[in-house]
C-alpha cells in the first residue's frame, strides 16, 4: 500500500463529507429570474430561439411570477416587448408614466409587494434603430442618451421598482442616475449596473425575444471589446464611485476570469448575467439528447457562482429553482 499523508480522496468519499467541504453552493437567494412583458391581456408567447421562456401580457406575468415567488425566487428583471408605433429615436415611450414597465410594475408591487422587481434602464426595445442610445448622424451620442435614462429611471421608481438596472453602457450614467433619485426622494432604490457588459454574440435570442436588434453597426462604439479584462476594473471602479449599489458582468460564461477579478478587486456585490446564447445552447443540446440538462444547468450556474458571482440573473432560475436548497 502507498504511504501517503495527503489522500484527497477522503473528503470526497460520501455525499455528506463531499457537502461539508463544498467550496461554492448554490441556493435559490442566488438568483434573478428574468421576464419578458408585452402589452395585451391573456397572451403568452414562446419565444423561437429560447425554449421554455415567454413573452407574457401583465395578466399572466403575474400568474408566473406568483408561481415563482412560492418557489422562492426573490427577485425578477423585466424586459418590454415594445410595438414598433410606440418606437422612435428619443425613446419618449421609455420614460412614459403609463406605459408598458411602469404599469407592469404597479400591478406586480400590488399583488406581490415581497418580490423585488428591478427595471432594465436602456433604450433599444424603445429605438427604431434597436441602439442602447439616441442616434445622431450614425453616432449613438452619449449626453443626450443619459438625460432619457434619467427619466426613464425616474418613472420606473415612481412606479415602485426596487431597484434600476442601466444597461446602456453610456459614460456617466449611473452617476446621473444616483443624482437625480436622491434629488427626489428615492434614495432607498437601488442600482444594479451593468458594469462590465460586452460587445458579445451571445445576446442573439434576447434580441429576438424583444425585436431589438440594431438596424445598423453594432454597439461596440458602447458595449466594452471582448478581449479586455482590465478595462473592466475600470469600469467598475467608475460606477461603484457613481453610485452603483451592485455591479454586473454581462454575459457570464465567457467572462468567469472578469467575474473573479471583478470579485477579488471589490466590496460590492458582483452580479452576473447568464444570457440568453447561454440558455438557448443548453437547451439546443439537450433537446438533441446530447447531455443530461438539469445537471449540466447545475454545473454551470455552479461555474458562475465558484467565479465569484454573487447573484446569477438566469433563465433557468424557474427550472433549477426546486433543485436547490433555500
Amino acid at each position: 500500500m502507498l504511504k501517503l499523508p495527503q489522500r484527497p480522496r477522503r473528503l470526497r468519499r460520501t455525499e455528506a463529507i463531499r457537502a461539508m467541504t463544498r467550496e461554492a453552493t448554490l441556493t435559490v437567494d442566488d438568483l434573478i429570474y428574468p421576464v419578458f412583458v408585452m402589452e395585451g391581456e391573456n397572451q403568452k408567447q414562446e419565444i423561437p430561439s429560447m425554449p421554455d421562456c415567454f413573452r407574457y401580457t401583465p395578466d399572466l406575468l403575474l400568474e408566473e411570477l406568483h408561481t415563482v415567488s412560492q418557489m422562492g425566487i426573490k427577485a425578477v428583471a423585466l424586459f418590454p416587448l415594445i410595438p414598433p408605433e410606440k418606437k422612435d429615436n428619443e425613446g419618449k415611450e421609455s420614460y412614459n408614466p403609463e406605459g408598458l414597465i411602469q404599469s407592469t410594475v404597479r400591478r406586480i408591487k400590488k399583488e406581490l409587494p415581497q418580490l423585488f422587481v428591478i427595471t432594465d434602464v436602456a433604450l433599444d426595445p424603445y429605438s427604431i434603430y434597436g441602439h442602447d442610445g439616441i442616434v445622431r448622424d450614425g453616432e449613438i451620442v452619449n449626453d443626450e442618451t443619459v438625460e432619457v435614462l434619467v427619466k426613464m429611471a425616474l418613472s420606473h421608481a415612481e412606479a415602485g421598482a426596487d431597484m434600476v438596472a442601466p444597461s446602456d453602457m453610456m459614460d456617466g450614467r449611473v452617476g446621473a442616475i444616483r443624482q437625480a433619485l436622491d434629488a427626489e426622494g428615492w434614495i432607498n432604490v437601488g442600482i444594479l449596473a451593468y458594469s462590465a457588459k460586452y460587445a458579445s454574440a451571445y445576446y442573439g435570442p434576447f434580441r429576438d425575444a424583444l425585436d431589438s436588434a440594431p438596424q445598423f453597426g453594432d454597439k461596440k462604439t458602447y458595449q466594452m471589446d471582448i478581449a479586455n479584462a482590465r478595462e473592466a476594473l475600470k469600469e467598475v471602479a467608475l460606477d461603484i464611485a457613481e453610485g452603483a449599489d451592485i455591479v454586473m458582468v454581462k454575459p457570464a460564461l465567457a467572462y468567469l476570469d472578469v467575474i473573479r477579478r471583478i470579485k477579488d478587486n471589490t466590496f460590492t456585490p458582483v452580479a452576473a448575467y447568464n444570457v440568453s446564447g447561454e440558455y438557448a445552447m443548453i437547451k439546443a443540446a439537450s433537446q438533441k439528447g446530447w447531455l443530461e440538462e438539469n445537471q449540466v444547468i447545475l454545473e454551470t450556474l455552479t461555474s458562475i457562482k465558484r467565479a465569484g458571482a454573487d447573484l446569477i440573473i438566469t433563465y433557468f432560475a424557474k427550472q433549477i429553482a426546486p433543485l436547490l436548497p433555500r
